[in-house]
């Protein structure tokens, strides 16, 4: 019996998740800044984690934990998912997609360099205005604005800034529809 439950935990001593990297892509390694770079752009992130240990070989990225545990399952199966939005940004770019609502007072937006500028929310005087972070691409496109980026966690940061640059509290949200709302996150619907 003792004999058997060893065994048992022996197989599950250590975690190993392996990436396989598509041809066409670099993929660096500076002690834990792994750097992904594609046709689309260069994608830069730190993973320094004490309890899981990060390798490239190949065209294959392998994320090895110690004696298991569910913690360190989670762990790398996080950093897996990072490391796939990484390679599917540097392959084709993230896109989200805005769309400006204007049902009392016509919602003016503009870009100029870094900034992004919405005049006349529901009547106001004074711009709002929002500085956008590097590394993404902002257009705006009539009634919709779209958030281009390599990097999944950029171009959804800025899009939220966005969103909530045309937040009102205390406002019927029945009545006054008025702002700038995400519709499309990468490719998915919001409803």
């Amino acid at each position: 019996m003792k004999a058997e439950k060893k065994s048992k935990k022996q197989k599950k001593k250590d975690l190993v998740a392996e990436i396989k990297v598509p041809q066409g892509l670099s993929v660096s390694l500076d002690s834990s800044v792994l750097a992904i770079k594609g046709r689309k752009g260069e994608i830069k992130r730190d993973f320094s984690d004490k309890k899981v240990a990060i390798e490239t070989k190949d065209d294959l990225i392998m994320l090895k934990a110690g004696r298991f545990s569910k913690m360190k399952k989670k762990l790398i199966k996080s950093y897996a998912a990072h490391i796939k939005n990484m390679i599917s940004g540097s392959l084709e770019t993230h896109k989200y997609l805005l769309k400006i609502c204007s049902g009392h007072f016509p919602i003016n937006v503009s870009i100029n360099k870094n900034e992004l500028t919405v005049k006349n929310f529901l009547g106001e005087k004074v711009p709002r205005v929002l500085k956008l972070k590097e590394g993404a691409i902002v257009k705006v496109d009539g009634d919709k604005i779209i958030v281009e980026s390599a990097s999944k966690e950029t171009a959804g940061q800025i899009s939220a800034d966005i969103e909530q640059l045309t937040r009102r509290t205390r406002y019927d949200l029945r009545i006054f529809q008025d702002g700038i709302y995400i519709i499309d996150k990468d490719g998915k619907e919001i409803k």
